[in-house]
């Protein structure tokens, strides 16, 4: 039996986590050319191509696609398996790579990897924040924050807890527009839409006793951010559903209020998620349980 070509798999790891033969080079320590020649010997071995190489791109092609979760996956594996064999007499070390909602990440992620890092001193942690779909495998994304209703993926997913959302406007746009008495009733206002989600024009509600709505919405802002809408929301511009992380502070103030409290918004909840495989760095695991049972405990004392 020939063995797998294990280098020649790392190696094409490391190009689809930075997109070129030059950087994977650099990070890996070697000459462009033995990246080179690594992924031409597995292109050989696999009877396909991999990448698209122009003078100034490098793109996946659909077989190098489908191959980059392996790819991904004998890596971490790899890693895992050597850090196994030295963790007991050194403590973990090295990059993890941390991608959260941005301010999500930036009120709750933060103030903890502060913490993280003062007891792990030999961890370096990448944080990437945005609000956009990450794609954990092609940007080589140890672990993700998310806050959504998950579809069915090869990705593991912890559920850390229920997320609370709520709809909500300015005290002078509802004094205006009037409260909506029902969902059906948001189709007639002013509403803001997340593009984010799958389908943003349509807001979905349920109530205690299982009635459920589904209404479709307009409005004259659309934003892959919930913090941009509040300027408008403040101005008195229209309604919007955001997550209490975003609005707790407007609504205590009084500068925002809730409406419809006895209808709940969609089933979102925050969730852990990483790559597919069972063996993880043991940097990784480190990270992975103490956010699992940080952020566990900020969802049961205040649902976020």
């Amino acid at each position: 039996m020939k063995l797998p070509d294990f280098e020649a798999w790392a190696v094409f790891a490391a190009v689809v986590e930075h997109r070129s033969f030059s950087a994977a080079a650099d990070a890996l320590a070697v000459s462009k050319a033995t990246v080179s020649k690594a992924i031409s010997r597995l292109e050989l071995r696999l009877g396909t191509t991999l990448f698209h190489r122009t003078s100034r791109r490098l793109t996946l092609t659909d077989s190098g696609r489908a191959l980059a979760e392996h790819a991904q996956r004998i890596l971490s594996e790899g890693e895992a398996a050597e850090e196994a064999a030295f963790e007991s007499a050194s403590a973990p070390a090295g990059l993890v790579r941390l991608a959260a909602p941005l301010t999500f990440g930036i009120q709750a992620v933060a103030p903890l990897l502060a913490e993280f890092m003062a007891a792990h001193p030999g961890i370096k942690i990448d944080l990437r924040l945005s609000d956009a779909f990450v794609d954990i495998v092609g940007e080589g994304i140890d672990i993700a924050l998310r806050i959504a209703e998950l579809p069915d993926s090869s990705l593991r997913a912890r559920r850390l807890g229920a997320v609370t959302a709520h709809v909500v406007g300015a005290p002078a746009y509802f004094a205006q527009h009037g409260h909506p008495a029902h969902p059906a009733d948001l189709a007639r206002h002013a509403c803001f839409t997340y593009a984010n989600t799958a389908n943003p024009d349509t807001w979905r509600f349920r109530k205690a006793g299982g009635e459920e709505a589904a209404v479709r919405v307009e409005g004259p802002i659309r934003t892959d951010s919930g913090d941009a809408m509040l300027p408008a929301l403040r101005a008195g511009l229209g309604v919007a559903i955001l997550p209490g992380f975003i609005v707790d502070k407007d609504l205590a103030a009084g500068t925002l209020e809730a409406v419809l409290p006895e209808w709940s918004i969609g089933a979102s909840a925050l969730h852990l998620i990483t790559p597919p495989g069972t063996l993880r760095p043991a940097r990784v695991e480190a990270l992975i349980e103490f956010l699992s049972d940080r952020l566990k405990r900020i969802c049961a004392d205040a649902p976020i």
